[in-house]
């Protein structure tokens, strides 16, 4: 930001239409000098932090004076932030009608520009939009959103919505890229409990074993290879939808394996499985997943998995944290969780 005083006479052509008092002692020059916005420096002081300390300061060697420059001459300041940005921010401040917040890129920019001249008021305008269509059909970019600004919440509800993706996909890479190493490792940690959750719940009754038992009626060896093979196909399912509502909608009652699995028979032409007691259990199996963001230590506690948290950062295809190698640090520190 470059400041400079300059007379109060503002080449009308780059002057914002609503922002072109002629009593407003401070001038906004955006990024490049495209559009300038004049502002009252009360305005400025009521809402912004950063400017209450800026403007609180002597001007050009006139000490005690609350003016933002010298008598007659206006405070101009070149900003980073490009015009429809600075346009977006300054109308929330000032409390003129709202610029419609339709992409993330803008979303990302007002928040940064709120931050940066310490403004809560634009801060919570955009934390309530970010909520709305169609910035909330994008829960990634919520979520980065969310974990950077320490927002518990929406970051919760965001890691639910992201269910529905196959992280592994090199289409949301760009998106995990602006993810922290601990935003990363308890997206990950989530998705991994849902599925390694329901492989070990099916691993146990009322569910058969999948090996080699006697059949109940002829007592004649049965192979439960169809079981296996659709608890495969599950598996591979919840890693690539981790909702798991695909399995219940559909997969169970159209993949091959499933119909295999349901045409089972022992030689005595006894059915193998119940296959509407088999799907009323797989369902609350899923339903009884967790849904909401886990860090990596809860994560292992839940899956009860016989490994460190380094092991299974691992197992995430992941990377443990260049500054102090442990897979996640507490925020703002070098703490380690385990």
């Amino acid at each position: 930001m470059v400041v400079q005083y300059e007379p109060p006479s503002d080449p009308s052509k780059l002057v914002h239409p609503l922002f072109n008092s002629p009593d407003a002692d401070v001038v906004f020059a955006s990024k490049n000098g495209t559009k300038l916005f004049r502002v009252h420096s009360w305005t400025l002081r009521t809402t912004s932090g950063f400017f209450r300390e800026m403007l609180s300061l002597p001007q050009q060697g006139q000490a005690g004076s609350s003016s933002p420059g010298p008598r007659g001459e206006t405070m101009q300041l070149y900003l980073d932030e490009d015009e429809k940005t600075l346009d977006a921010l300054l109308r929330m401040v000032c409390g003129l009608p709202l610029l419609p917040i339709d992409t993330h890129d803008l979303a990302d920019g007002l928040l940064y520009a709120a931050e940066k001249y310490d403004m809560p008021g634009p801060l919570s305008i955009v934390r309530l939009v970010l909520q709305t269509a169609p910035l909330a059909m994008d829960p990634l970019r919520l979520y980065a959103a969310a974990c950077r600004f320490g927002w518990e919440s929406e970051a919760k509800t965001a890691s639910t919505q992201t269910l529905t993706y196959n992280l592994h996909d090199p289409i949301h890479r760009p998106a995990l890229q602006r993810l922290s190493t601990t935003a990363v490792l308890d997206l990950f940690a989530l998705h991994r409990a849902r599925r390694e959750g329901l492989r070990k719940r099916m691993n146990e009754p009322p569910f058969v074993h999948g090996g080699v038992s006697p059949c109940v009626s002829c007592q004649r060896p049965i192979d439960y290879h169809t079981w296996r093979e659709l608890k495969y196909k599950i598996i591979i399912e919840m890693d690539v939808r981790p909702l798991g509502d695909t399995i219940i909608n559909e997969g169970l009652q159209d993949w091959p394996e499933a119909t295999a699995c349901w045409q089972a028979k022992c030689v005595c032409d006894r059915f193998l499985y119940d296959k509407v007691e088999t799907l009323r259990v797989i369902k609350d199996c899923i339903e009884g997943l967790p849904n909401l963001l886990l860090h990596v230590v809860d994560a292992l506690l839940l899956l009860d998995l016989n490994c460190t948290a380094l092991e299974f950062c691992y197992m995430l295809n992941t990377i443990p944290c260049i500054r102090c190698t442990v897979p996640m640090c507490r925020k703002n520190t070098l703490e380690p969780i385990a």
